[in-house]
């Protein structure tokens, strides 16, 4: 297995260092009660706004009715490997309070909650990646979603798995080195495009 972690810097924490979206999960594993709770649990104390909380997560395990109906709304280059994992999890955020006025900042609220879960995920020894390629009227129409919520997010959690499983043209970005845009390219200083650290 290639180690993702070789271009990361050395000061992360390693739950940051080695965290990556592996799409080569391992069939065999199945989440339990436990651990299902623990990341949830992760995600329910990430930080709001005047605590709002908009965010809300539909669950699947591998097997059920819920599963089924993500994996069924995921688009077909997605459905070639989450089948695999262990979970399937829906991240909704609300798109408007309970007076019709929007909440802007939802989505970015859903996006901390995320953060948590998986990284509680990895610390249980677990991997997460997350899917924009999904149909979001397929999924408000399967499980009833009622007006007012957005699916920004799809989530496969489980343990990692063999990559030789993968279609080759899956497997080659599996085993592919995880790379991110240097530091001076996205933090700036002063004035757009000044770098904030060298």
């Amino acid at each position: 297995m290639t180690d993702v972690t070789s271009a990361t810097p050395p000061t992360l924490h390693p739950l940051l260092a080695d965290r990556w979206s592996p799409r080569a999960y391992d069939i065999a594993h199945e989440l339990d009660e436990a651990a299902l709770h623990s990341v949830l649990e992760a995600a329910r104390w990430a930080p709001s706004a005047v605590n709002r909380q908009p965010w809300r997560f539909l669950v699947g395990r591998r097997g059920d009715a819920t599963f089924k109906g993500v994996y069924d709304a995921l688009m077909p280059g997605n459905q070639l490997w989450a089948g695999s994992a262990s979970a399937l999890v829906v991240g909704l955020a609300a798109t408007v309070d309970a007076e019709g006025a929007p909440l802007r900042h939802a989505p970015y609220e859903l996006g901390l909650s995320v953060a948590q879960l998986t990284l509680q995920a990895h610390a249980l020894g677990l991997h997460v990646h997350q899917m924009a390629g999904f149909s979001d009227e397929a999924l408000l129409a399967q499980f009833d979603v009622p007006a007012g919520y957005e699916a920004f997010i799809v989530l496969a959690i489980g343990r990692m798995g063999d990559p030789e499983g993968l279609p080759e043209a899956l497997r080659a970005r599996e085993l592919a080195p995880r790379e991110r845009m240097p530091l001076p390219q996205i933090a700036f200083s002063g004035s757009w495009g000044t770098p904030a650290v060298g």
